[in-house]
């Protein structure tokens, strides 16, 4: 591998900070962790958006949260193809192999993956249009939530929209045959958030009310 350079010298510094400091103070820790395997309380899908910070918003350790991560936080329906599903094969390995309780699908504000979406199935963004692009295909998932958007200000409709993509997701998970049985049994729970990134808020959907609820 030719192409493969140093890391920043940033990031060399940031690791050997945190080897001196978190790590040298938690080290019995870590060692628990890499003999016993993990054991996650909950798995997270979340947007790549760097600015979700999953960890930090529940102040979870190391060895808490089985988080996945992808644009816009989708989760494509029950699809035993050919074709190589991440997304998929992560719930698979957090329901049936590490049997995790709870399953959080997290939106956010500013979701550059939905206002994408949402530009697209305006006519707005030809370029998310072409076959080749991986962004526009993805986001297809979303278009469902697209057609049931009501009329409003952009603005509006795309906030909308990014709870969508909650939904869609959890509506989504339940197509997958383990998923479905886990729940029936009472053994998973479905979890559907919203992050206010700026004003640090959290919504979380009730479906009593079939709205998202401020926590």
């Amino acid at each position: 591998m030719t192409i493969a350079r140093p890391l920043p010298d940033y990031l060399v510094k940031r690791y050997h900070g945190w080897k001196a400091t978190a790590y040298s103070e938690n080290s019995a820790w870590f060692r628990k962790l890499a003999d016993d395997g993990q054991h996650p309380r909950a798995m997270v899908i979340s947007c790549c958006d760097s600015r979700v910070h999953v960890t930090s918003i529940f102040g979870a350790d190391s060895g808490e949260f089985f988080i996945h991560r992808n644009i816009a936080n989708l989760v494509p329906p029950y699809a035993p193809d050919g074709n190589q599903h991440g997304t998929s094969a992560a719930v698979e390995y957090a329901v049936t192999a590490l049997k995790v309780p709870h399953l959080i699908v997290m939106g956010h504000s500013g979701c550059g993956g939905v206002k994408g979406c949402y530009d697209m199935c305006s006519g707005d963004a030809p370029a998310l249009e072409e076959k080749s692009s991986f962004v526009g295909r993805w986001m297809d998932l979303l278009r469902p939530g697209f057609e049931r958007l009501p009329e409003g200000t952009p603005e509006e409709r795309v906030a909308i929209l990014e709870k969508q993509a909650v939904l869609i997701s959890l509506d989504n998970l339940m197509t997958f045959p383990f998923v479905k049985s886990a729940v029936e049994r009472g053994t998973l729970t479905l979890h559907g958030l919203w992050n206010d990134i700026g004003g640090g808020g959290l919504d979380a959907y009730d479906p009593d009310q079939d709205r998202f609820v401020p926590l």
